[in-house]
């Protein structure tokens, strides 16, 4: 694809964020910076499955992880990050829009 070389990347971006679960811990650590068991406790996930989804999240550069001593906090990474999980959320909650008068275009589906 000879598109913009940003569509890769937000592609990717896409990817990490197509998990209820991990848009969930997004939400939670948009919040407030929360440890493993503080998330895995709000979550009801077991610790293991919210270290393995907060991994795909800072690998996809989308979560951050703060050590103090031998604590472990992590934050989203940036507001970007916030406002593409809340305008997706938004979105969801928005009522059906009608139909375009001749139908979307093949060539954009």
């Amino acid at each position: 694809m000879d598109g913009d070389p940003g569509l890769a990347a937000a592609a990717e971006v896409f990817k990490v964020l197509g998990h209820e679960s991990r848009l969930w811990l997004l939400t939670l650590i948009h919040d407030e910076p929360r440890t493993v068991g503080a998330l895995a406790e709000a979550t009801g996930m077991s610790q293991p499955l919210v270290s393995q989804h907060l991994r795909s999240l800072r690998e996809g550069r989308l979560a951050v992880a703060v050590r103090n001593g031998r604590e472990v906090t992590y934050r989203v990474a940036d507001e970007h990050v916030a406002h593409v999980v809340a305008d997706a959320i938004a979105h969801t909650r928005e009522p059906p829009h009608p139909a375009a008068p001749h139908g979307p275009s093949e060539e954009h589906a």
